[in-house]
């Protein structure tokens, strides 16, 4: 596969899911609903991590590394929001 369709490939993927985090973010009063919004964003940080940043080859630990900083983000805010 080309270069430029597997970046258009993640770049299609990031904008369908931030239009996902936009339409759901409305309802976010609620909830069941901040729990989507917190996992379509820890979703669009791995297609960032592994695709823009081509780290879906590295060792492990940097991948680990930098797929736990949005995980430990996501588990702050959501039980920031549950307190």
């Amino acid at each position: 596969m080309s270069e430029t369709l597997r970046l258009l490939r993640y770049w299609l993927g990031l904008v369908i899911l931030t239009v996902a985090t936009a339409r759901v973010a409305g309802g976010a009063g609620l909830p069941s609903m901040q729990v989507w919004v917190v996992c379509l964003a820890a979703a669009k940080a791995w297609l960032v991590i592994d695709g823009f940043m081509e780290l879906r080859h590295a060792p492990p630990a940097w991948r680990l590394l930098l797929l736990a900083w949005p995980m430990a983000m996501a588990a702050g805010t959501l039980l920031a929001s549950y307190l």
